[in-house]
C-alpha cells in the first residue's frame, strides 16, 4: 500500500486488507443472511450507492508457503 495510510478506493481497501493478512495464516468467515449493503462509489458527499445483497458464506483465507 502507498505511504499514505488514509484507503481511498476499493482496490487499496483490498490491497491492505491482503497486506495485513498475507503470512499470519488468517482466516476470515462472513456468514450473511438476507443482508443487504449499499457500497458507495467514493468517499464523502455526493456519493452514488450500488446494491448488494448478499445470502450465504464468504471466506478470506491466507496461507503461507
Amino acid at each position: 500500500m502507498a505511504d499514505n495510510e488514509d484507503t481511498r478506493t476499493w482496490p487499496e481497501l483490498a490491497i491492505g486488507l491482503y497486506d495485513k493478512l498475507t503470512g499470519r495464516g488468517a482466516e476470515i468467515t462472513y456468514d450473511f443472511e438476507d443482508f443487504d449493503l449499499y457500497v458507495p462509489s467514493k468517499a464523502g458527499e455526493g456519493a452514488e450507492y450500488a446494491h448488494w445483497k448478499m445470502n450465504g458464506i464468504l471466506k478470506i483465507r491466507t496461507k503461507e508457503e
